[in-house]
């Protein structure tokens, strides 16, 4: 009935397995569990070879990495249940009916999210960038997230027909991170599927550094402007993209280039310090997107 998906990279997943297995016996239902890390080549996966030793669980350690896009697919594509739970490697069940949680409420839904939170405190000073963009941008109550139903889908702790998932599939030309979530949810709103928003988070644990974050989230915007210049998706599915199309037809974007260029450092030096500011990270995020080399 029901194929949870781990895709790992350099990660310790098998406290995460335990619990979902625990969780898959208590409600009598026909599992299977199979973790992937995608040629880490980590110590850990000494640890995560023990998943082999419970019932119905797998791990699988690649060769050759693929990213995280492929080893998704490659998940989906060794599962052999009608549903598809997709859960992070680094992720932490913190509900004891998490999965009975999707159990009552994936009936006449295609695509069920439970959303995500980040830690009430922040692990360190030199992770507040990403934990404070987690906690007050990407965590939203369920009744922000039915809003835009399908923008405000994280793949992360999803639950999707096998059926579904097959028909769209994460785009593994793009090699960039980031943005493989909207890309599929784009492509989800296309077939108007339904989507059911419900109260199931899980807990994100690895939280990046403040410059490994910052770092990301470049190559993302990098990956966002591919996307849309590749007309793989609309400039009005996700708000940076749509801003910078405005800057551009109005002319605005060389002003924009010019206060980033003058502004860099400064930015760059407050939102990776031990107190950054949201909105400053957001002028950075613009700035930087209007600089970008790509397109017309």
């Amino acid at each position: 009935m029901l194929s949870i998906l781990i895709p790992i990279y350099n990660y310790n997943a098998l406290p995460l397995v335990k619990e979902l297995q625990k969780q898959c016996m208590l409600n009598g239902i026909v599992y299977e569990i199979i973790c992937q890390d995608d040629a880490s080549k980590s110590p850990l996966n000494k640890i995560n070879e023990e998943i082999n030793l419970l019932d119905n669980c797998f791990f699988i350690s690649l060769e050759n990495n693929v990213a995280h896009r492929q080893n998704r697919n490659l998940l989906a594509k060794k599962a052999k249940f009608k549903w598809l739970l997709f859960i992070d490697g680094d992720s932490k069940i913190i509900q004891s009916n998490y999965i009975q949680n999707y159990l009552e409420n994936c009936i006449g839904f295609d695509v069920i999210y439970g959303g995500r939170q980040h830690p009430e405190k922040c692990p360190s000073k030199q992770q507040k960038l990403r934990w404070k963009y987690g906690k007050y941008i990407e965590d939203k109550i369920v009744s922000k997230r039915k809003l835009t139903p399908f923008k405000s889908l994280l793949f992360n702790n999803t639950l999707i027909k096998k059926s579904i998932f097959d028909r769209v599939e994460f785009d593994k030309e793009i090699k960039l991170y980031g943005h493989d979530d909207t890309q599929f949810s784009y492509e989800l709103s296309k077939l108007n599927v339904k989507i059911n928003h419900i109260d199931n988070p899980i807990l994100h644990e690895d939280i990046d550094n403040n410059a490994c974050y910052l770092k990301k989230v470049e190559e993302s915007l990098k990956s966002a402007l591919l996307l849309y210049y590749n007309k793989k998706l609309d400039s009005n599915f996700i708000s940076i993209v749509k801003l910078y199309v405005f800057l551009k037809k109005t002319k605005l974007i060389y002003l924009v280039q010019l206060f980033f260029i003058l502004s860099k450092s400064l930015l760059k030096k407050q939102i990776l310090s031990k107190n950054p500011s949201l909105f400053l990270f957001n002028l950075y995020r613009i700035g930087y997107i209007s600089t970008l080399k790509i397109g017309k």
